[in-house]
């Protein structure tokens, strides 16, 4: 089976070309793809979805019911991934519209994770450093990870930024059972 990303990749573009597009404008798309992502996450949800007998017009139903307030150019979006039986990669579809989104904006996510906890201004103080770095706004998602030993594991994007000391350990090992 196709990996999720790469069956995702052309629903998060569409709908992000359509976005861009559209008058509702960037935000509400975006808030409106990850309430997606949050529905079909729900158990009882995804066992109504996957319900065999289910139509697509019922698969349609639920969303309508549940995002009353969707707009029609997302309604219409949504009718495609139910049509193509997609609505199981709702969640990859967000994460890659929300990437596009950020990438559109000049921004990225940060994916921090500490040693210990970090203060607001060791955390003020590494963000700035790591704009500078990567060049783009970072938004930062700050998780502590004791088996990290000390310092911190950044990722952005696909670039992993590793100074934690279980990775230095790790390189030493790595090193030591080359030898």
């Amino acid at each position: 089976m196709a990996e999720l990303s790469t069956i995702a990749r052309p629903y998060a573009s569409a709908a992000f070309a359509a976005a861009k597009d559209s008058q509702v404008g960037l935000e509400t798309w975006a808030k409106a793809v990850k309430q997606l992502s949050e529905i079909v996450s729900v158990a009882e949800v995804k066992e109504l979805l996957s319900n065999p007998k289910a139509t697509e017009a019922d698969s349609l139903a639920i969303f309508d019911t549940l995002l009353p307030d969707m707009p029609a150019d997302v309604k219409n979006f949504v009718q495609l991934v139910v049509e193509n039986d997609r609505w199981a990669v709702l969640p990859e579809i967000a994460e890659q519209f929300i990437q596009l989104k950020n990438k559109h904006d000049g921004k990225a996510i940060a994916q921090i994770t500490s040693a210990f906890e970090l203060t607001q201004e060791q955390l003020k103080d590494l963000l700035a450093s790591l704009e500078k770095k990567f060049s783009v706004s970072l938004e930062p998602e700050v998780k502590v990870d004791p088996a990290l030993i000390g310092g911190v594991r950044v990722i952005v994007g696909d670039q992993v930024l590793d100074t934690s000391v279980q990775a230095q350990i790790t390189r030493l090992h790595d090193k030591l059972v080359a030898e």
